[in-house]
């Protein structure tokens, strides 16, 4: 569904992505891992057309992306994505900014937007915060607005850009789990986590970056069990000590 083929990308002087190769078929669960700077979360914007790339192919189903494309936001509609930040509207709650997308970019009638939010709003477990404001709301809860925005979209696929990164340790979970359920029903995802158990009970494949380029791949509990490159090695080694549930 989604196919990267030698895509480079530098901003100025710095080259950020040399080289990725990655196929994503539909339903798949692909988590990249690695070091800051290594070009994950790169990756994850070139893949929805926020950044441009200077070389390679990005293909989503087939359709090339192009941030500078009169496509590009119909392309955006297939592929949502999930930031750290939430990025949600302060000054609209949890149930407009559900619905602003479908509303006004998919021009969906308003009645059937607004039932579909109300819905994905009791999936993501917010049923009863509807219609709370973004400060009126955790870290975690406001994320998982943010999915059910993504969702409303009906996207084939949704890229998450280490979505719990900026949460309170104890909010990851929630959050979690609603990912754990959208794999579980078949969602296509690529997903930016330093959350190793995550990965190795989600992921159908892992990928390691190391300096812009994916230096090891494979089955998820493969690379995080046994790891064949030094680098991937030492990066688990490392993610171990600071307590992330992997075992290496």
């Amino acid at each position: 569904m989604i196919e990267i083929k030698s895509v480079h990308k530098s901003f100025g002087d710095v080259t950020v992505l040399e080289g990725v190769d990655l196929s994503v078929k539909s339903g798949e669960v692909v988590c990249l891992i690695g070091p800051s700077g290594s070009g994950k979360s790169t990756l994850l914007r070139c893949i929805n057309g926020l950044e441009s790339y200077e070389k390679g192919d990005i293909l989503i189903s087939g359709e090339r992306v192009d941030r500078h494309s009169k496509s590009i936001h119909e392309l955006r509609t297939k592929v949502a994505m999930v930031f750290q930040r939430f990025n949600l509207f302060p000054h609209r709650t949890a149930l407009q900014n559900v619905t602003e997308g479908p509303i006004y970019v998919k021009h969906q009638n308003p009645q059937v937007a607004l039932e579909r939010a109300e819905a994905l709003l009791e999936k993501v477990g917010l049923a009863h915060r509807m219609n709370a404001y973004p400060d009126e709301l955790s870290g975690g809860q406001q994320q998982r607005v943010a999915i059910a925005r993504a969702l409303a979209m009906d996207p084939q696929a949704i890229l998450f850009d280490e979505p719990t990164s900026a949460l309170d340790p104890e909010l990851v979970g929630e959050v979690l789990a609603v990912m754990r359920k959208l794999a579980d029903e078949g969602m296509t995802m690529i997903v930016v986590t330093h959350e190793m158990g995550f990965a190795q009970d989600v992921a159908d494949k892992v990928c390691f970056l190391h300096s812009g380029t994916i230096v090891e791949e494979g089955p998820a509990k493969k690379v995080l069990s046994d790891p064949q490159h030094p680098r991937t090695q030492d990066f688990l080694r490392r993610m171990l000590n600071q307590g992330s549930e992997v075992s290496v």
